[in-house]
């Protein structure tokens, strides 16, 4: 359900794409070193664009290297480090967990347990950090997984509660900006979600998986869907332009006014080249 936040890499110019890529290897090294190199196959770029963020608001001090790592041992690859970048692997992690443990549930995959186990390892601690992120994923993949068992025939009840779920992740502390932070994390959820079903559409029809737009019966209606996303984050980059960025707000700026849509046509075309034009 993620991988839809990210950067039109294209459009980034040098200096952009290094700052972004610094970001994504920060959180990644991050990830080797609060949990371990093996939790490194759950990294995501949505995170990238959740450390950017929450820096970009509150412009914290940086530190950083250039080293060779595990996935790349010969060409050394610039990193940036602070304590958004350590909290984006922290969510990454968790959010690996749950995800994870909700595939496990729904098809009883044997992959699918490894991995909760692997991102698992250090649930605890990250939910010690971190209690009411950690309770807000856990509360909500439980109350989405109860919509999708029930075959809920309302895309705004259960794109809303993922969107509950990203809403407290971006509030990295209860302070002027998180209920800003809550409403732009509530529509980028309903984005991902919805966005998820539309990319997902024909392959769950197949395979008699729920899935929102299945649920409604109005069969495939591409330009209905893409009003839904439209509205999910014209909500989003609302309330984005009303917090005061400055720092990496081109990359962010790429990233929600682009990236987001270059992403989900480049996942559509995917499955539908898979699919083999079926519907």
């Amino acid at each position: 359900m993620f991988g839809f936040v990210a950067a039109s890499d294209t459009e980034l110019d040098k200096a952009q794409r290094k700052r972004y890529a610094a970001v994504y290897c920060g959180i990644c090294r991050q990830i080797r070193e609060q949990t371990s190199n093996t939790a490194r196959l759950g990294l995501s770029y949505d995170m990238a664009f959740l450390a950017l963020l929450l820096m970009s608001l509150y412009e914290p001090e940086e530190t950083g290297g250039d080293n060779a790592c595990i996935l790349h041992p010969i060409q050394h690859r610039p990193w940036i480090d602070n304590e958004y970048i350590r909290y984006g692997a922290d969510m990454n992690v968790a959010l690996a967990y749950y995800n994870a443990m909700d595939d496990y549930q729904d098809d009883k995959r044997p992959s699918a347990k490894v991995k909760a186990t692997v991102f698992g390892r250090s649930l605890s601690q990250i939910t010690e950090r971190y209690p009411r992120q950690c309770q807000a994923m856990e509360r909500c993949i439980a109350e989405l997984s109860r919509l999708e068992k029930e075959n809920c025939d309302s895309p705004d009840k259960t794109a809303s509660c993922f969107g509950a779920l990203m809403a407290e992740l971006l509030v990295y502390r209860e302070d002027i900006w998180s209920d800003t932070l809550r409403k732009m994390g509530m529509a980028l959820g309903r984005y991902i979600y919805l966005a998820d079903a539309a990319v997902d559409y024909r392959r769950d029809k197949r395979k008699n998986k729920y899935n929102p737009f299945l649920a409604i019966g109005t069969g495939e209606d591409w330009a209905r869907w893409e009003q839904y996303l439209v509205l999910a984050m014209g909500r989003c980059t609302d309330y984005y332009e009303r917090l005061p960025l400055v720092q990496d707000k081109a990359i962010l700026d790429n990233i929600l006014y682009s990236g987001i849509w270059v992403e989900y046509r480049r996942l559509t075309a995917r499955k539908e080249k898979t699919a083999g034009g079926r519907k």
